[in-house]
Protein backbone atom coordinates (compact mmCIF):
# COMPACT_ATOMS: atom_id res chain seq x y z
CA UNK A 1 0.00 0.00 0.00
CA UNK A 2 2.67 2.38 0.82
CA UNK A 3 4.86 1.51 -2.07
CA UNK A 4 1.57 2.11 -4.35
CA UNK A 5 1.06 5.60 -2.78
CA UNK A 6 4.72 6.08 -3.53
CA UNK A 7 5.01 4.94 -6.87
CA UNK A 8 1.34 7.17 -7.23
CA UNK A 9 3.27 10.32 -5.89
CA UNK A 10 6.52 10.27 -8.19
CA UNK A 11 4.07 9.34 -11.50
CA UNK A 12 1.98 13.00 -10.03
CA UNK A 13 5.13 15.01 -10.05
CA UNK A 14 6.40 13.56 -13.15
CA UNK A 15 2.99 14.31 -14.57
CA UNK A 16 3.22 18.08 -13.11
CA UNK A 17 6.61 18.61 -14.70
CA UNK A 18 5.87 17.95 -17.64
CA UNK A 19 2.33 20.04 -17.91
CA UNK A 20 5.11 23.29 -16.39
CA UNK A 21 7.05 22.91 -18.70
CA UNK A 22 4.82 23.02 -21.46
CA UNK A 23 2.95 25.76 -20.14
CA UNK A 24 6.49 27.23 -20.27
CA UNK A 25 7.23 26.50 -23.59
CA UNK A 26 3.56 28.19 -24.53
CA UNK A 27 4.12 31.20 -22.28
CA UNK A 28 7.69 31.59 -24.43
CA UNK A 29 6.11 31.07 -27.92
CA UNK A 30 3.42 33.72 -26.99
CA UNK A 31 6.04 36.11 -25.71
CA UNK A 32 7.96 35.26 -29.07
CA UNK A 33 5.29 36.03 -31.23
CA UNK A 34 4.19 39.13 -29.22
CA UNK A 35 7.87 40.79 -30.00
CA UNK A 36 7.50 39.73 -33.23
CA UNK A 37 3.82 41.73 -33.61
CA UNK A 38 4.96 44.18 -31.78
CA UNK A 39 8.43 44.86 -33.78
CA UNK A 40 6.20 44.46 -37.20
CA UNK A 41 3.84 47.43 -35.46
CA UNK A 42 6.67 49.38 -34.88
CA UNK A 43 8.52 49.37 -38.02
CA UNK A 44 5.69 49.73 -40.03
CA UNK A 45 4.49 52.80 -37.75
CA UNK A 46 7.60 54.61 -37.38
CA UNK A 47 9.28 53.39 -40.84
CA UNK A 48 6.59 54.04 -43.07
CA UNK A 49 5.95 57.45 -41.64
CA UNK A 50 9.53 58.44 -41.83
CA UNK A 51 9.67 57.09 -45.30
CA UNK A 52 6.62 59.13 -46.31
CA UNK A 53 7.92 62.65 -44.89
CA UNK A 54 11.15 61.71 -47.75
CA UNK A 55 9.64 60.81 -50.53
CA UNK A 56 6.85 63.41 -50.49
CA UNK A 57 10.30 65.64 -49.85
CA UNK A 58 12.13 63.88 -52.77
CA UNK A 59 9.49 64.06 -55.44
CA UNK A 60 9.16 67.92 -54.33
CA UNK A 61 12.74 68.22 -54.99
CA UNK A 62 12.17 66.74 -58.21
CA UNK A 63 9.46 69.28 -59.30
CA UNK A 64 11.64 72.07 -57.98
CA UNK A 65 14.68 70.72 -60.36
CA UNK A 66 12.19 70.03 -63.64
CA UNK A 67 11.59 74.32 -62.79
CA UNK A 68 15.45 75.11 -62.59
CA UNK A 69 17.66 72.71 -64.77
CA UNK A 70 16.13 69.45 -65.34
CA UNK A 71 14.61 70.40 -68.94
CA UNK A 72 13.71 67.54 -70.49
CA UNK A 73 10.34 65.67 -72.09
CA UNK A 74 9.86 63.72 -68.82
CA UNK A 75 6.49 63.83 -67.81
CA UNK A 76 6.75 65.06 -64.38
CA UNK A 77 3.33 65.97 -63.86
CA UNK A 78 3.05 62.47 -62.60
CA UNK A 79 4.74 63.70 -59.39
CA UNK A 80 1.76 65.41 -58.45
CA UNK A 81 -0.11 62.40 -57.81
CA UNK A 82 2.89 60.54 -55.93
CA UNK A 83 2.83 63.76 -53.56
CA UNK A 84 -1.08 63.20 -53.54
CA UNK A 85 -0.88 59.24 -52.38
CA UNK A 86 2.34 59.86 -50.64
CA UNK A 87 2.13 62.76 -48.76
CA UNK A 88 2.09 62.01 -44.68
CA UNK A 89 -1.43 62.64 -43.11
CA UNK A 90 -0.25 65.30 -40.91
CA UNK A 91 0.54 67.54 -44.04
CA UNK A 92 -2.47 66.20 -46.43
CA UNK A 93 -5.17 67.07 -43.46
CA UNK A 94 -3.60 70.27 -42.81
CA UNK A 95 -3.81 71.25 -46.49
CA UNK A 96 -7.37 69.07 -47.28
CA UNK A 97 -8.70 71.90 -44.89
CA UNK A 98 -9.17 75.88 -45.06
CA UNK A 99 -5.75 76.35 -45.69
CA UNK A 100 -5.78 74.45 -48.77
CA UNK A 101 -8.83 75.56 -49.66
CA UNK A 102 -8.26 79.44 -49.46
CA UNK A 103 -4.56 78.43 -51.57
CA UNK A 104 -6.86 76.83 -54.47
CA UNK A 105 -9.27 79.64 -54.52
CA UNK A 106 -5.94 82.39 -54.83
CA UNK A 107 -4.73 80.22 -56.84
CA UNK A 108 -7.71 79.68 -59.45
CA UNK A 109 -8.24 83.58 -59.25
CA UNK A 110 -5.29 84.38 -60.06
CA UNK A 111 -5.35 82.09 -63.07
CA UNK A 112 -8.47 83.54 -63.96
CA UNK A 113 -7.96 86.93 -64.22
CA UNK A 114 -4.62 87.87 -63.97
CA UNK A 115 -3.17 85.52 -66.18
CA UNK A 116 0.10 87.43 -66.73
CA UNK A 117 1.10 87.26 -63.48
CA UNK A 118 0.67 83.72 -62.57
CA UNK A 119 4.03 82.39 -62.85
CA UNK A 120 4.65 78.96 -64.81
CA UNK A 121 6.29 76.78 -61.52
CA UNK A 122 3.09 77.60 -59.90
CA UNK A 123 0.76 75.78 -62.35
CA UNK A 124 1.88 72.18 -61.17
CA UNK A 125 1.89 73.14 -57.11
CA UNK A 126 -1.80 74.99 -57.77
CA UNK A 127 -3.06 71.57 -58.93
CA UNK A 128 -1.62 69.81 -56.31
CA UNK A 129 -3.65 71.52 -53.57
CA UNK A 130 -6.49 71.33 -55.71
CA UNK A 131 -6.47 67.90 -56.22
CA UNK A 132 -5.82 67.43 -52.37
CA UNK A 133 -8.75 70.05 -51.75
CA UNK A 134 -11.17 68.36 -54.32
CA UNK A 135 -9.96 64.88 -54.37
CA UNK A 136 -13.28 62.43 -53.54
CA UNK A 137 -13.01 60.82 -50.04
CA UNK A 138 -13.07 57.81 -51.68
CA UNK A 139 -9.75 58.56 -53.19
CA UNK A 140 -8.06 61.11 -50.15
CA UNK A 141 -8.98 57.61 -48.02
CA UNK A 142 -9.23 54.44 -49.18
CA UNK A 143 -7.31 54.97 -51.96
CA UNK A 144 -4.40 56.84 -50.25
CA UNK A 145 -4.40 54.46 -47.10
CA UNK A 146 -4.17 50.99 -49.42
CA UNK A 147 -1.97 49.00 -51.38
CA UNK A 148 -3.53 50.72 -55.07
CA UNK A 149 -1.96 53.51 -54.21
CA UNK A 150 0.86 52.16 -52.90
CA UNK A 151 1.46 50.15 -56.77
CA UNK A 152 0.07 53.44 -58.52
CA UNK A 153 3.69 55.29 -56.64
CA UNK A 154 5.74 52.22 -57.65
CA UNK A 155 4.61 52.64 -61.29
CA UNK A 156 5.34 56.40 -61.16
CA UNK A 157 9.03 55.90 -59.94
CA UNK A 158 9.46 53.39 -62.48
CA UNK A 159 7.92 54.95 -65.16
CA UNK A 160 10.05 58.56 -64.48
CA UNK A 161 13.56 56.42 -63.62
CA UNK A 162 12.97 54.62 -66.89
CA UNK A 163 12.55 57.63 -68.68
CA UNK A 164 15.03 59.68 -67.02
CA UNK A 165 17.85 56.78 -67.67
CA UNK A 166 16.61 57.01 -71.45
CA UNK A 167 16.82 61.25 -71.25
CA UNK A 168 20.24 60.96 -69.70
CA UNK A 169 21.41 58.69 -72.68
CA UNK A 170 22.35 55.50 -70.88
CA UNK A 171 22.47 54.23 -67.56
CA UNK A 172 25.86 55.54 -67.05
CA UNK A 173 24.85 58.75 -67.84
CA UNK A 174 22.12 58.81 -65.42
CA UNK A 175 25.06 58.24 -62.35
CA UNK A 176 27.78 60.05 -63.92
CA UNK A 177 26.38 63.61 -65.15
CA UNK A 178 26.77 66.17 -62.85
CA UNK A 179 23.16 67.31 -63.16
CA UNK A 180 22.16 63.75 -63.66
CA UNK A 181 23.57 61.77 -60.59
CA UNK A 182 20.79 64.08 -58.39
CA UNK A 183 17.96 63.63 -60.30
CA UNK A 184 18.97 59.60 -60.51
CA UNK A 185 19.12 59.59 -56.51
CA UNK A 186 15.73 61.74 -56.06
CA UNK A 187 14.42 59.34 -58.44
CA UNK A 188 15.48 56.17 -56.76
CA UNK A 189 14.11 57.82 -53.10
CA UNK A 190 10.76 57.38 -54.41
CA UNK A 191 10.95 53.40 -54.45
CA UNK A 192 11.80 53.01 -50.87
CA UNK A 193 8.38 54.20 -49.38
CA UNK A 194 6.03 52.44 -51.54
CA UNK A 195 8.78 49.18 -51.86
CA UNK A 196 8.60 49.71 -47.56
CA UNK A 197 5.40 49.68 -47.38
CA UNK A 198 4.19 46.90 -50.09
CA UNK A 199 6.71 44.55 -48.23
CA UNK A 200 5.09 45.17 -44.50
CA UNK A 201 1.65 44.60 -46.58
CA UNK A 202 2.43 41.28 -47.68
CA UNK A 203 3.73 40.25 -44.05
Amino acid sequence: MGQMSYLRMRTDRSENTELISNDVKDLANAFRKLANHSIKLASFGFGTSFLEWIASFAAIYLLILDRTNWKTNILTALLIPYIFLSLPSLLFSFFRGDVGKWIAFIAVVLRLFFPHRFPNWLELPGALILLIVAAPTFFSSTIRNSWVGLVICLAIASYLLQEHIRASGGFRNAFTKANGVSNTLGIIVLFVYPVWALVLEIL
